[in-house]
């Protein structure tokens, strides 16, 4: 059987932080997906200004002797590849978007959603929007832009309408706080969302899996949240920085997050509503949204992550992982559902 070429398209053009974060998550992907027998993998590396490097492996040594060289350079190197699949790894709106689209241009077929589709997602308000109307409950919010006054009666989640990892957002508790909660979202996006706080009860997240054309519900995540001390998830419950400026994932451990029990009642209501979102959306090959669960038993859905690394520490690794699934068996099954589509 001849070998898979697989580029995995990872970095940022947009900034410094979103091309370390999909490097942490890419040179966790290589290392753990490598099979000479299978794969023959590329890296392509693109960085904030915007060069194009092709590094032998994501090491710093490596990266540095890497040439760096134009867009329209890039394009000639990669036509003369023979890729035969590209596996975006890129975090950042650009990557998601613009990039996406370029190996729809060079007809190259990639894992993941299409660039029309994650550039909704991106925007929360627009996503969320969307899965209302095929029948999700979502948070009653508005969508604000500079010099616009909130109007949701606190407590109420402020928060960028397009960023990641928790970037900018705050829960305001009283109206005094909304100033400094909308100046520090507006730091990350020129539109912010303002939407009721779902009281807790708890919160999760959903993944659905493409296989053999069918939607499959992955098991849910929990996340260690308290209604008194903590009451949302925050950047610091998702990636730290070390010492020398570099990123690392924050601990995964059972006591922070857990996979939930498939007989838990809330996960087939969960998996149902996650499916509509899916379907909604127009997604392909995988699928990850965000939920509250309010005090009743309600689900009431926060956001999309339309994107997965295929590394072991990718949320919807874990819960593969968790229903049986191993990492290879994973990333084959999202490589069939690609190529048949060809």
């Amino acid at each position: 059987m001849s070998l898979l070429r697989i580029l995995h398209l990872v970095g940022s053009a947009h900034n410094d932080f979103y091309c370390d974060l999909s490097r942490l998550y890419a040179q966790d992907c290589l290392v753990a997906t490598t099979d000479p027998s299978r794969y023959d993998f590329v890296i392509a590396y693109i960085t904030p200004d915007r060069q194009w490097r092709f590094p032998r492996s994501l090491g710093q040594e490596d990266i540095a002797a890497a040439k760096p060289i134009p867009l329209f350079d890039a394009i000639q190197f990669l036509t003369a590849q023979n890729i035969d699949l590209m596996l975006p790894q890129m975090f950042c709106i650009p990557g998601m978007t613009h990039y996406r689209a370029l190996f729809d241009l060079l007809k190259i077929p990639y894992i993941g959603n299409t660039p029309d589709v994650t550039a909704i997602a991106t925007h929360k308000a627009k996503t969320k929007a969307i899965v209302e109307a095929a029948g999700v409950k979502v948070p009653c919010g508005e969508l604000l832009r500079q010099g616009d006054v909130p109007t949701i009666t606190p407590p109420a989640i402020v928060k960028p309408a397009s960023s990641a990892n928790s970037l900018g957002m705050s829960l305001v508790k009283d109206a005094t706080d909304y100033d400094a909660a909308l100046k520090k979202a507006f730091e990350y996006a020129d539109e912010v969302i303002v939407e009721a706080f779902i009281e807790l009860g708890r919160e999760v997240r959903c993944g659905i899996l493409v296989k053999d054309g069918e939607l499959v519900g992955l098991p849910l995540e929990e996340y260690l949240l308290d209604p008194h001390d903590k009451p949302v998830r925050s950047y610091a419950d998702k990636l730290q920085q070390t010492d020398d400026g570099n990123l690392r994932f924050a601990a995964k451990d059972n006591k922070k997050s857990w996979i939930v029990d498939p007989n838990d009642p809330i996960t087939q209501k969960v998996q149902q509503m996650a499916k509509k979102c899916h379907k909604a959306l127009g997604c392909r090959h995988y699928s990850l949204f965000d939920f509250r669960i309010d005090p009743n038993g309600q689900p009431w859905f926060l956001e999309a992550g339309l994107y997965c690394t295929f590394s072991p520490k990718s949320v919807i690794s874990c819960m593969a992982k968790a229903m049986g699934i191993p990492l290879n068996e994973l990333l084959m099954t999202a490589i069939n559902e690609t190529l048949c589509m060809i």
